[in-house]
């Protein structure tokens, strides 16, 4: 922006440079041109008068010579008889000062090197005489070039120092603008404590103040957020507690040991949630897992309750283990929310597949059932009859771990959720 600026200026300044420097240059070349014919106009002037009262060629030969332009062999005087008195360089001008002579009107008339000015005068006989001066270039143009130097000079200081104030004037504008973009570009990464300094022009200002008033109110309005779930999700620890008291009352068997591992898991997951909503936001959970085995413990898990429905179930694990970046428990809890919607939104019965494909960058976990599939999806990527969360989590853990959640049809007939994964580098945590 700072570039545009001084270049609307450079231009602006160059259209009034121009529009005032060349007339000025132009009269400079003029006033030059006049002050030099003027001279010449007084030296023959001086000649005139002696013209009008002598004829002797001595005496205008020694009056010729008194003259400056005399001396520079410049001034010739063409006498009634046909002789001249001075230096007679053939500027060949001969016609035109016969026509002088004939008509009594003076001419000037440019030639090789300047212009020769023909002065017709009355001489003491009362014949015509005609004075011939050269005017050189030289002194036609004298003082031109360094009045010229001195405009291109004050021309170029102009055009620098608009530039120089363009610039500084603009300089302010696109600081403002960059730290606003800088606030923008932090505030969007989680940093809700930016703010910035209202400066610029008066527009930018206005813009900084509404978004250090945006950034307030958004700041206010995550935390009110990120306390109620904090609080919500503690509230659920009561009702865990006599869930887990309730199940430790229960006769040994598998009946028990399977509620007290779903009990556990839950109490896991309320303490997740409760960790991750106090955590920066823009905070980012950083580790690795095994896909490969992941999958194949959340299959084995759901695999039990698949049976007490008379689920068939199918598995393709992978062949090696398929490392990415994402930790455990987030996958765990994407995959959950994947097959828990098999069981909640199917009728019991119904079969489902889970498949993990390994490639050179990705790696891809496709669920698939042969449910009534998914007519329509809503805004969160879930059905329009459920609450939106279970697909909204898996979209979430792999978008952080650079993949992506896809929904279509499934070959089995109801829907498929593809889960794809980048694959990485290191050891499972």
């Amino acid at each position: 922006m700072r570039r545009r600026f001084v270049l609307v200026s450079l231009v602006v300044t160059g259209v009034v440079v121009g529009a005032f420097a060349a007339p000025l240059a132009w009269m400079v070349h003029q006033f030059a041109y006049d002050r030099a014919l003027s001279a010449a106009e007084r030296e023959v002037v001086a000649m005139t008068t002696v013209l009008a009262v002598t004829g002797d060629a001595g005496e205008i030969r020694r009056a010729v010579g008194s003259t400056r332009a005399g001396r520079a062999d410049r001034l010739t005087v063409h006498l009634p008889d046909g002789s001249e008195v001075g230096n007679d360089a053939g500027w060949e001008v001969d016609a035109e000062c016969a026509r002088a002579g004939r008509t009594g009107q003076a001419a000037t008339v440019r030639v090789a090197g300047g212009v020769v000015h023909l002065h017709p005068t009355r001489t003491v006989t009362g014949d015509v005489a005609v004075i011939e001066i050269l005017v050189p270039d030289a002194l036609l143009t004298r003082g031109v070039p360094t009045a010229w130097a001195g405009l291109a000079a004050v021309s170029l200081l102009l055009l620098a120092g608009s530039a120089l104030l363009a610039d500084r004037l603009a300089a302010g504008a696109v600081r403002a603008t960059r730290d606003l973009a800088g606030a923008a570009g932090r505030l969007g990464d989680g940093d809700l404590t930016v703010r910035v300094r209202p400066d610029g022009p008066p527009e930018i200002a206005s813009v900084g103040a509404a978004f250090n008033a945006l950034a307030g109110r958004f700041a206010a309005l995550l935390a009110n957020e990120r306390e109620l779930v904090a609080d919500l999700s503690h509230r659920l620890r009561t009702p865990l507690t006599a869930l887990r008291l309730g199940v430790d009352a229960l006769p040994d068997g598998t009946d028990r040991d399977r509620l007290a591992t779903a009990t556990a898991n839950v109490e896991r997951e309320v303490d997740t949630i409760i960790r991750r909503a106090r955590e920066p936001l823009g905070t980012t959970p950083a580790g690795h897992c095994d896909l490969r085995s992941v999958v194949s413990e959340r299959v084995a898990f759901w695999a039990a309750l698949a049976e007490d429905q008379g689920r068939d179930w199918a598995m393709s694990p992978a062949r090696r283990p398929v490392i990415v970046g994402v930790p455990a428990d987030d996958l765990e809890s994407a995959l959950d929310s994947v097959l828990g919607n098999i069981f909640r939104h199917t009728p019991e019965g119904t079969k489902f597949a889970v498949r993990v494909v390994a490639e050179a960058t990705e790696a891809r976990v496709t669920v698939d059932d042969a449910g009534p599939g998914i007519p329509e999806i809503g805004p969160r990527g879930s059905s329009a009859s459920s609450t939106g969360l279970g697909l909204s989590i898996a979209h979430r853990v792999t978008g952080a771990a650079g993949g992506h959640l896809t929904v279509e049809s499934s070959p089995l007939g109801g829907a498929r959720v593809t889960l794809t994964f980048a694959r990485t580098t290191g050891r499972p945590d």
